[in-house]
């Protein structure tokens, strides 16, 4: 009989552990509203538009108003950690009415948000990637010859045609339509095979692994090292948890809360009907 009730209390603690409460989490991918151009995908000056203009701040106050349904205790941003005390600060400036939001994401939406919930803070857990020594030599230069070798493969990439890349419709649509199209569940899966091509399968020499080292630094490295600083940020059951980020970043982000036995992720789309 030991053995046998040994095994059943193993399946109850397992059953609870299971069924043990989950911070929920909702992922809201957004383009980036002041048009940096610091990724592959630049947007000309003419397809930019202006998240200041009164039509757009009034569209943005709404979508402001459907997320806050959510009810998130907590808002993580697309900032690294860096950056904290100096966004704490200019947070605090914008609660005193002694700043104007500028032409960003996180301040449009997260402050706005934040002070709306009466939150202190919003979290900053961007990171970068890391490389391997080798792959360092080529990203940035220090081998020539294998880093021009590789900048032409990157720029001449022979499955561009095969990437996935919703044309922007926040010009014509509005910009809720756009975050409609950005957080997608069926589009974000398919979105990450954008970095299962191209320059992932880039080889150095033959049967090399320079392309998958490459995407494993740029890409993978750099989400799970996000996915970790949320991680840090102390939570419970009783918490949900917002995350503002450029919508390219949910094609891992999402799976990752989806996996993971510490939380719950809702359907984003759900709040921006």
């Amino acid at each position: 009989m030991k053995p046998i009730l040994t095994a059943v209390l193993a399946l109850l603690s397992l059953t609870a552990a299971a069924q043990s409460p989950r911070t929920q989490v909702m992922t809201l991918g957004v383009f980036h509203f002041n048009f940096p151009n610091l990724d592959a995908r630049q947007i000309s000056k003419s397809d930019q538009v202006d998240v200041l203009d009164s039509a757009h701040q009034k569209e943005i106050e709404s979508i402001v108003t459907r997320i806050q349904r959510f009810r998130p205790t907590i808002i993580v941003i697309e900032r690294q950690p860096s950056r904290q005390r100096r966004t704490d600060s200019t947070f605090q400036l914008y609660l005193q009415g002694r700043y104007e939001l500028r032409r960003n994401e996180e301040e449009q939406l997260g402050f706005r948000l934040a002070k709306r919930l009466g939150l202190s803070t919003l979290s900053c857990v961007d990171e970068w990637g890391s490389f391997t020594p080798r792959l360092d030599s080529i990203v940035y230069g220090t081998d020539s010859i294998e880093a021009k070798k590789f900048e032409s493969a990157f720029e001449n990439d022979p499955d561009s045609a095969k990437h996935v890349n919703p044309k922007a419709i926040y010009k014509t649509k509005g910009i809720l339509a756009e975050l409609r199209q950005a957080n997608d569940e069926a589009a974000i899966r398919k979105s990450l095979g954008n970095y299962l091509i191209g320059p992932f399968k880039y080889e150095s020499t033959e049967h090399d692994f320079t392309g998958v080292d490459f995407e494993t630094g740029r890409w993978f490295n750099r989400n799970l090292k996000i996915f970790r600083n949320i991680q840090r940020i102390k939570a419970g059951p009783e918490d949900r948890i917002l995350v503002i980020f450029g919508a390219g970043h949910m094609n891992l982000l999402n799976f990752f809360f989806d996996c993971s036995p510490e939380y719950t992720r809702v359907k984003t789309n759900d709040y921006l009907k």
